[in-house]
């Protein structure tokens, strides 16, 4: 040796980690390179050739609406689908992701009708074809900026080829299943009352509302006993409504045969309208006592009145005489869905303007009719909201013209006051008042709707399809047979098939795809194979704006043109296009298979796109398209509050990403209860940040010490245990990690990977092997065991964070693998079932036990400054707990507890020791090395008794010369 001791820097003679993976991830920046990459590689493409053959498992995209940047939901949503999707491509499957987009429907048309507005322009004086066409090119930008932000997101997917609602093969496939419908007898015109947005002068399905507060005016109106009943002569029965505008088109008055009424008399009042002393009125008992206190009348209850009685009477209108009209009989129907909860136990019936109302109506029609009625269901409002013909004295008639229920703006019209002082002229106004309620509101334009009779076109719900099933029942066992995630959304979507109405298909607006049917006079559909033929092949070619074209009623007739067959033109509601995208996608593409083995939306898809989907397929083909459903909440802020802008609490992910990167977003939903709805802000924002540091300087170590690794394996059986434990602790995890990626449990996953890696490695394991690894001899078993091991955990972890951070595992697999293509190429480790060891892990977690109560004593100890490091540390243990005794018998307990020596002692332990009440029979005493005469080693700074025993190395431990002389023989030092 030609260098003195004073001259060798020891440093230099250590393994210490070494790699060019930094500490910061600087993901802002270093992402977008990486998503370039991907690119410029066709990482997608790569992933189909490698999974080729493979079996196929298959996510289909529920469609996010083509209007706008993306919001925080949508980040929510893609990172789940990715991380779906990977996890089953690393797991030996073909895992083909197609992103799809809606693109019909009324937001993308007002964008194009305010652009006309502002241009001065009017759509109607547009030829449709253009004006569908601004419709397409909008769409197809907002396509392109999402697919980008998607992109960065890291979302691996067919973005070159994605589906889309506006795609002609996509218009065509929409329309083949509307005519399946027609065809087997489920499509049919009916009037009834549906939904409608004046505002947006369209029909709307209740997928399309959200309900918000209202304030209503709320009204308790008289209707006087014509007859039937001698008791009840000269009474009035009251009903009470939140919707004084429905009252000229009531046609009947429900009660229940299970609620208690009664007849009353007005004893006094203190009112400006309304009864006065000597009237008669029948509520239901319950209720009377509230509304004679509304009305400020005094009162005495006469006698009860029977259900028989009520069958009995019939009723006048309260507006008779107005107008001319109200002069028909108002009948009294037995109704379930009358209660005695609220009101006066009587509902107000006007089947045109609500779906109990007409059920109950149309379930007595035909008594009714043998009686003489007239069963006829008016049209009392127009699409604009303003009251028709069919409602005297409110109508065109009126003077100053037709009242209106709801204005272009939203805001409530005339119609309410002008049917209040009516009623209050015809002294048939019992009390008023006003009601803050939850109401129904347009989900696009955020404004009141309202129930309106109108014709449309519907799928029947129960109607029998030949085999002694209904759609409804389809729909019913097709949940049944799915699996859901969580499970409470099979119960919620049971429910909601359970008691919905036929299924609204019919929108009246110009973008969407065509209900490209005829019919007659009578709403019968024409049923001709070669006429849907040549739709059909019209739309593959041209689209649905074949439909629109001139000359396109005798291009599709042929030779039936002469016929006297109506062209219908209304729009197809946007849900059955997407309803419909698993015909387009999972059946058309071979690279896709049907059905898809899960859907995943957010909850409000329970009544959209699960819903419209399900019966969709279940209407054609008898089953759901899917096998399972995964559904995510929504995103609050951090105190649970709803984003909102005017708050200031909204959550941009372009924002996040600029600042922290997109695999902080991905933790952030990695590690939330994404099955309820969620809270982020700049406080959970950190709590991520400062996890993925903890993660990510992991990975960095484990890299530092790999860059060591010459690839020597040491058998299992000669690894020592701690290394064995770590690999057992893998098999444990791999376990983890592919029943929780089955059960889209990535909460689990993530809280297994973070606790294992900052707990289990980087305070445990790597804390106690650092010393060998750094200072062992080139040929020392248990150094190379331990890169082995650290190999291992290395492929494991990154492998299985790869679907949940796939910017930092990429980076990070680059840095290890060099020659590698991807980490999103590579498949999940397979482990050995050898590496398992219960026993061992048993054995150990005793170890642990007892170590734990040393740690706790040296950390004293160093808050005391009674020592700095632990190696300067010689704890006296003792373990009168013979069970824990014999556990750590055979084990180097001063290397598990990072000291320089350690005694286990069976005694007692002297006053004072230190111990946990969670480990008894363990107490510690603590020593220092120098008081037993340990010196230093001034390589591996551990204290022992054999520093200066080689006289080449007089300042070093045994075992650290006899490294340092193996090194000089391989010319390292």
């Amino acid at each position: 040796m030609t260098d003195t001791v004073e001259t060798i820097d020891y440093s230099k003679t250590l393994y210490l980690p070494q790699t060019n993976f930094p500490m910061r991830g600087g993901l802002p920046e270093k992402e977008p390179q990486i998503v370039a990459r991907w690119q410029e590689m066709d990482l997608y493409k790569m992933l189909r050739e490698d999974a080729a053959g493979r079996p196929k498992y298959v996510l289909h995209d529920g469609p996010p609406y083509a209007n706008g940047t993306i919001h925080i939901g949508h980040a929510l949503n893609k990172i789940l689908k990715d991380v779906i999707t990977r996890s089953f491509q690393m797991r030996g499957y073909d895992s083909n992701y197609v992103p799809g987009w809606d693109c019909h429907g009324l937001p993308i048309e007002w964008k194009i009708e305010e652009k006309y507005r502002a241009a001065g322009k009017n759509k109607d004086e547009v030829p449709i074809n253009e004006f569908r066409q601004e419709c397409r090119e909008f769409a197809q930008h907002w396509i392109e900026v999402q697919t980008a932000e998607f992109l960065r997101l890291g979302v691996i997917g067919d973005f070159k080829k994605p589906y889309t609602t506006m795609n002609f093969h996509a218009e065509a496939r929409i329309a083949g299943e509307l005519l399946k419908f027609a065809m087997s007898g489920q499509l049919y015109r009916g009037s009834k009352p549906v939904m409608w947005s004046v505002v947006e002068r369209t029909a709307l399905a209740e997928a399309e509302v959200e309900y918000q507060d209202y304030e209503s005016d709320t009204i308790w109106v008289k209707f006087p006993v014509l007859g039937g009943a001698p008791d009840l002569a000269g009474a009035s029965v009251v009903i009470w409504t939140t919707t004084p505008w429905t009252i000229p088109g009531n046609r009947a008055v429900a009660y229940s045969p299970r609620v208690a009424y009664g007849l009353y008399e007005v004893t006094g009042a203190e009112n400006d309208f309304g009864p006065q002393p000597g009237e008669k009125l029948i509520f239901a008992d319950a209720l009377a006592e509230e509304s004679f206190a509304k009305a400020k009348l005094q009162f005495k209850r006469l006698q009860g009145v029977s259900a028989d009685e009520l069958a009995a009477i019939t009723l006048a209108h309260p507006l008779a005489g107005l107008g001319g009209g109200y002069g028909f009989t108002v009948p009294a129907l037995a109704g379930d869905h009358v209660t005695d909860d609220a009101g006066t136990g009587f509902v107000h019936t006007a089947p045109g303007h609500g779906r109990e109302d007409f059920d109950a109506w149309m379930d007595a029609a035909r008594d009714l009719a043998a009686g003489g009625i007239d069963t006829a269901i008016p049209f009392t409002v127009d699409d604009a909201g303003f009251f028709t013909k069919d409602a005297p004295g409110f109508g065109p008639d009126r003077e100053g013209g037709a009242a209106r229920v709801i204005d272009d703006n939203g805001k409530k019209g005339d119609a309410n006051k002008a049917v209040i002082e009516a009623l209050i002229a015809a002294d048939k106004l019992f009390a008023r008042g006003r009601l803050k309620h939850s109401y129904p509101h347009s989900w696009r334009s955020k404004k009141p709707v309202i129930f309106r009779n109108t014709p449309q076109w519907f799928v029947y719900m129960d109607k029998d399809l030949g085999d002694a099933t209904t759609l409804r029942s389809r729909a019913l066992n097709a949940i049944d047979a799915t699996r859901f995630v969580p499970a409470a959304g099979q119960t919620r979507l049971r429910a909601m098939i359970e008691d919905r109405p036929d299924w609204v298909l019919s929108r009246q607006r110009a973008w969407g795809v065509p209900i490209c049917v005829f019919a007659d006079e009578d709403g019968d559909v024409l049923k001709d194979e070669a006429v849907n033929a040549r739709i059909l092949e019209a739309f593959e070619k041209e689209g649905a704006d074949a439909w629109f074209a001139e000359g396109a009623r005798e291009r599709f007739l042929g030779s039936r043109a002469g016929e006297p067959w109506r062209m219908v033109t209304d729009i197809l509601d946007v849900w059955f296009d997407s309803g419909s995208s698993h015909t387009f996608t999972l059946e058309d593409r071979p690279d896709l298979k049907w059905p898809a083995d899960v859907y995943l939306e957010g909850s409000d898809q329970h009544r959209g796109w699960f819903h419209s989907s399900l019966l969709e397929s279940c209407g054609t083909r008898g089953r759901a398209p899917y096998d399972t459903v995964v559904t995510h909440g929504f995103t609050m802020d951090e105190d649970g509050r709803k984003m909102s802008k005017s708050l200031g609490n909204v959550v941009v992910p372009q924002e996040v990403m600029a600042k922290s990167g997109a695999d902080i977003l991905r933790l952030w939903v990695m590690t939330t209860d994404y099955w309820e709805d969620q809270r982020l802000g700049k406080n959970v924002l950190q709590t991520n940040i400062d996890a993925y540091r903890k993660l990510r300087n992991t990975i960095r170590w484990m890299l530092g010490t790999l860059a060591h690794d010459e690839g020597e394996d040491v058998p299992l059986a000669d690894m020592p245990e701690l290394e064995r434990l770590m690999l057992h602790r893998l098999a444990e995890l791999d376990a983890v990690m592919r029943s929780g990626y089955d059960g889209f449990e990535f909460k689990r996953i993530t809280r297994a990977l973070i606790d294992f890696m900052v707990v289990e490695l980087s305070a445990f394991y790597f804390d106690i092997r650092k010393d060998s690894l750094y200072c062992d001899a080139p040929s020392s078993l248990k150094r190379k065991a331990s890169v082995q091991v650290v190999r291992h955990l290395f492929d494991c972890l990154v492998t299985w964070l790869a679907p949940m951070l796939p910017f930092t595992t990429e980076e990070a697999w680059g840095e290890r693998y060099p020659q590698a293509r991807s980490v999103h190429l590579a498949q999940f480790p397979e482990i050995p079932a050898g590496w398992r060891n219960d026993e061992l892990a048993a054995k150990w977690r005793k170890v642990r036990q007892v170590r734990s109560v040393v740690t706790g004593a040296l950390e004293l100890e160093r808050a005391n400054k009674t020592i700095g490091s632990s190696l300067e540390a010689v704890p006296v243990v003792h373990v009168t707990d013979e069970t824990l005794r014999e556990a750590i018998a055979d084990v180097d307990f001063a290397e598990i507890s990072i000291t320089s020596d350690l005694v286990v002692s069976p005694d007692a332990a002297p006053d004072g020791a230190f111990t946990l009440r969670e480990v008894p029979g363990v107490a510690v005493v603590i020593e220092k090395a120098v008081d037993r005469g340990l010196r230093k080693c001034a390589r591996s700074w551990r204290y022992t008794a054999d520093v200066g025993s080689d006289s080449a190395f007089p300042d070093v431990s045994a075992r650290d010369a006899a490294a340092l002389h193996e090194l000089q023989n391989l010319d390292r030092l």
